[in-house]
């Protein structure tokens, strides 16, 4: 929603828009997602995390309005995938974004637009896999708490 609204919101005038994935198809499975450096407030003290993630989208492809903006918007997770790099063919990228991008903020961090859904892996009963004695909470669950430090 808020990539269709992005004029309203003051930072985001190069986000882009999500069109149907290149698969043509809902992809719903989990992903490895990698955290960026970034501004956004949901990801504070999470850039480096690669982790996976629950998909479950049919229009999550990243397209931008003009060729500059891929290069200004900031990007603060991408897909990758198992050597670390960001995954730019299917299946590791499951909406052909380039760079594999699936979230953006805006300078001052306060909104951030993603396709993944964390909030479907806040527990780690929730994950395709951790290991042994991981406790309960998954690494989404930051964000949330992110969210509510920032709210004070």
């Amino acid at each position: 929603m808020f990539a269709s609204i992005k004029h309203l919101v003051p930072g985001a005038a190069h986000w882009p828009r999500f069109r149907r994935n290149r698969s043509e198809q809902f992809e719903g499975r989990a992903s490895l997602v990698e955290v960026l450096e970034s501004p956004s407030i949901l990801f504070a003290g999470m850039a480096g995390l690669r982790a996976p993630i629950a998909v479950a989208h049919g229009e999550g492809r990243a397209e931008f309005d003009a060729p500059g903006h891929a290069a200004t918007a900031i990007a603060a997770m991408r897909f990758g995938d198992a050597e670390g790099r960001a995954a730019e063919r299917y299946p590791a990228n499951p909406n052909g974004s380039p760079g594999g991008a699936t979230a953006f903020t805006i300078p001052d961090g306060r909104v951030t637009i993603l396709m993944p859904h964390p909030e479907r892996v806040h527990r780690s009963a929730q994950m395709s896999w951790v290991p042994r004695g991981f406790g309960e909470a998954s690494p989404w669950l930051r964000m949330f708490r992110n969210a509510r430090v920032w709210l004070g």
